[in-house]
């Protein structure tokens, strides 16, 4: 006779059967197992509103976490109760919300991106390019695979970006050159790798099973790809995956320090820096909008009040 799966083995199958990604199945395991600790390893089928209503509110008064971490929390339990347990725990009334400042994103101006651009080489230099050039997020330009670089049409295609939507933004004419050098060499390599039995790559949702020699073709690699195999912690594969955040990161911070940079800033900065210098020359914020791939021109608006705080947005009594 079979063994009864454990719970965290059922979320895990339920989450890959949704496609979800790596990060947010370790993120959904992770708040499931701190919910179970927390009421003493309470199986959740013997819990429901209260118990979660308890748990988020000690993370906002105890663990003083920030609003989106708590909602991060919440959704992984909703999943469990929902997709899981197939149970129904209601609207949850007496949650204790963390509060969500309200702060404005920290903006570079444009000599400031200059000095730390400069400070950047190779393909870190071509990854900060990208996320201020294109408007992408981090994980956007780490994921970003060969095919979707349009350069007879100047753009680029973010496949799957927040809230599982795709959207197009521009491809920098600063960068076209350099972006096909850095290509050449990679597809180099790739050619050597696919000659030893190697260059493959994972693919998005099940397409692997749909088209299994997809993973070794040119257009599904990784624009930036790790130096070295790793082994794929759902399938054991081994294969070449995109680099890692932390790399760029560093790379991003130390470029910031050299430059003089005494901002609050990060990689997401060159994001916020790509919105708020479109709208200073004057473009629509209705296609900032669409470059940036948000939902409600609302989250775009942000930029102008970025805009209204600048030196010479407004005169000085002293002056």
């Amino acid at each position: 006779m079979d063994a009864k799966p454990r719970l965290l083995d059922l979320v895990r199958d339920r989450i890959r059967a949704r496609h979800f990604s790596i990060r947010t199945e370790q993120t959904y395991l992770g708040w499931i197992r701190r919910f179970i600790l927390f009421h003493d390893k309470r199986h959740p089928a013997e819990m429901g509103r209260a118990e979660v209503e308890s748990f988020l509110t000690h993370l906002a008064v105890e663990g003083k976490v920030a609003a989106s971490t708590q909602n991060q929390a919440l959704s992984s339990i909703l999943f469990l109760y929902k997709e899981v347990l197939e149970v129904d725990i209601g609207w949850l009334t007496d949650v204790v919300r963390a509060r969500r400042p309200e702060r404005l994103p920290v903006v570079l101006s444009s000599e400031e991106v200059r000095r730390v651009l400069a400070h950047l080489e190779g393909p870190h230099w071509l990854m900060a390019n990208l996320m201020y050039g294109s408007g992408l997020r981090l994980m956007e330009t780490l994921r970003l695979r060969v095919k979707d670089v349009d350069f007879d049409y100047r753009q680029i295609t973010v496949r799957d970006g927040k809230g599982a939507k795709d959207r197009v933004t521009v491809l920098p004419d600063g960068v076209i050159d350099p972006l096909l050098r850095h290509l050449d060499q990679l597809k180099v390599r790739h050619e050597i790798e696919l000659k030893s039995g190697g260059g493959d790559v994972q693919l998005p949702m099940a397409l692997d099973r749909k088209y299994p020699n997809a993973g070794r073709e040119w257009g599904w690699q990784w624009v930036f790809p790790s130096d070295r195999l790793s082994e794929d912690p759902r399938s054991g594969a081994r294969r070449r995956h995109h680099v890692y955040e932390t790399s760029i990161q560093r790379a991003v911070k130390g470029a910031m320090r050299k430059a003089g940079v005494i901002k609050h800033a990060s990689c997401h900065t060159f994001r916020h820096c790509f919105a708020t210098h479109l709208l200073e020359r004057g473009y629509d914020i209705r296609t900032v909008q669409e470059l940036m791939g948000h939902k409600d021109v609302t989250t775009t608006q942000i930029y102008t009040h970025v805009m209204k705080r600048g030196a010479g947005a407004v005169k000085s009594p002293l002056d």
